[in-house]
C-alpha cells in the first residue's frame, strides 16, 4: 500500500488456554464494527451456533480509493453524487490482504484454512469484487448493503460473468440490503444481482440474499453479521431433541458430530469449551454422573489451561462421591485461575477447600 496501516486483532475468549486453531473473519471499517462483531461472534459461539473466530479488522485511510474496484469520476445521482477521483484501488488493497495481511496473521496466530470476509457499503462492494475476482482468497463473504450501483452495476456483471465460467465454486456468499432501495421501481439493483446469481449454479456455491427494509444503511450491519454467520455455519450446532432442546447421545454423539464438521470443512474441528461445559451440566442435572464426568474429562483434554473446566470436573466428581478426584480437579482449577488472573479464583478456592475438608473427614 505504500503507507502504514493499523489493524486490530481479537482472539477468542480462552485462546491462550488451548492449542486448537480458529477460522479468521477479516473486516474493513474496523473502528465502527469491531466491538459489536466481537460480541455477536461470542454470543453465537456460546450458544453453539458458530465456532469461535479470530477477528481482524483494517482501518481505512481513503475508503473510496481502497474499496472500489474501478475508476469513475463521480458516484451517485443528482444532489447525492460525489467526486470519486481516487477510486479504483481495490485490486491493490486485495494484494495487501493476499500478500501481507493474511500471511502475517497465519504466521503469528493459530489459524485454520478457513477465511471469512465482511464489508459494509463500499466494503460490501469490495466483498463482492473479492469473491468474483479472487475466488480462492476467502471461503465465505458477507456483503452488507453493498454499493451495487457502482460503475453501471459492476457487481452484478462480475457475478454473472464469473458464474457462467465455472461449474464448481466452493464458497458461500451472503448479501443483505437495508431500506436504500425501498420505493425504487422493480426490478431494482438487488433484484438484478439476484438474477445474476441465479443465472448459473456451480456445484458447491451457496448464497443467500436477505432484505432488511426495517433497517437503515447504518444500522443494518449488526443483524447482517448475526444472520450471515449463522448461514455460513449452518448445521454447526449439536443435534438437539426438538421438544426438550437437550443434546442427546453423550460423548460418542459429540465426537461423531465434530468428525462430520471436520470432514465438511477440511480441517480438524474441535468443540467449544462452553458447549462441552453446557452438555456436561445437562448430564449432571439429569443425574447421569458417569456421562457428565466423561464430558468434563474430555473438555480438560481440549482446554487444559482453563480453570473453569477443571472446576466443573471437580463438581461432577463431588456429586459422584469421588472426593479425591474432586479435590485434585478443584486444585488444578485454582492453579490455572492464578495463572490466568481469573476473577473466579475465590469460588474455585472455596470448592477446593470444601473438598479437602470432606476428604479429611472420611
Amino acid at each position: 500500500m505504500g503507507e502504514e496501516r493499523t489493524i486490530q486483532v481479537s482472539t477468542p475468549p480462552g485462546y491462550d488456554q488451548g492449542s486448537g486453531g480458529f477460522a479468521v473473519l477479516y473486516m474493513t471499517d474496523g473502528n465502527g464494527h469491531f466491538t459489536h462483531t466481537r460480541g455477536t461472534v461470542d454470543f453465537l459461539a456460546a450458544n453453539g451456533l458458530v465456532p469461535q473466530l479470530i477477528i481482524v479488522t483494517v482501518g481505512n485511510t481513503d475508503r473510496t480509493r481502497d474499496l472500489t474496484p474501478t475508476h469513475i469520476d463521480r458516484f451517485g445521482g443528482g444532489d447525492n453524487a460525489f467526486p470519486a477521483d481516487t477510486s479504483g484501488g481495490a485490486p491493490k488493497f486485495l494484494d495487501f490482504f493476499e500478500k501481507e495481511l493474511i500471511p502475517y496473521i497465519d504466521k503469528n496466530y493459530r489459524t485454520v484454512p478457513m477465511r471469512l470476509f465482511s464489508g459494509h457499503s463500499f466494503g460490501g462492494l469490495f466483498a463482492l469484487n473479492a469473491i468474483f475476482t479472487r475466488p480462492d482468497l476467502f471461503n465465505a463473504v458477507l456483503a452488507v448493503s453493498p454499493s451495487l450501483g457502482w460503475d453501471d452495476e459492476l457487481p452484478s456483471r462480475l457475478a454473472g460473468e464469473f458464474l457462467k465460467k465455472h461449474t464448481t465454486f466452493d464458497a458461500d456468499l451472503f448479501v443483505t440490503m437495508a431500506n436504500e432501495e425501498e420505493g425504487d421501481p422493480r426490478p431494482n439493483r438487488l433484484d438484478r444481482l439476484e438474477k445474476a446469481l441465479e443465472s448459473s449454479r456451480p456445484d458447491g456455491f451457496r448464497w443467500q440474499i436477505l432484505r432488511m427494509p426495517d433497517e437503515t444503511h447504518g444500522s443494518v450491519v449488526l443483524r447482517s453479521h448475526y444472520w450471515g454467520l449463522r448461514f455460513f455455519f449452518e448445521g454447526w450446532q449439536l443435534p438437539r431433541d426438538p421438544e426438550t432442546g437437550r443434546v442427546e447421545g453423550g460423548l460418542a454423539a459429540v465426537k461423531k458430530h465434530y468428525a462430520g464438521l471436520s470432514e465438511r470443512y477440511g480441517f480438524e474441528v474441535i468443540p467449544g469449551e462452553d458447549q462441552m461445559n453446557g452438555l456436561g451440566y445437562q448430564l449432571l442435572g439429569g443425574q447421569d454422573l458417569d456421562g457428565a464426568v466423561e464430558i468434563f474429562v474430555y473438555n480438560t483434554t481440549l482446554y487444559p489451561g482453563s480453570a473453569n473446566v477443571w472446576d466443573s470436573l471437580g463438581e461432577a466428581y463431588e456429586n459422584a462421591g469421588k472426593m479425591r478426584q474432586a479435590y485434585e480437579s478443584y486444585s488444578k482449577a485454582v492453579v490455572n485461575a492464578g495463572k490466568n488472573n481469573d476473577d473466579r479464583i475465590g469460588i474455585f478456592t472455596t470448592n477446593r477447600d470444601r473438598a479437602k475438608e470432606l476428604l479429611e473427614d472420611k
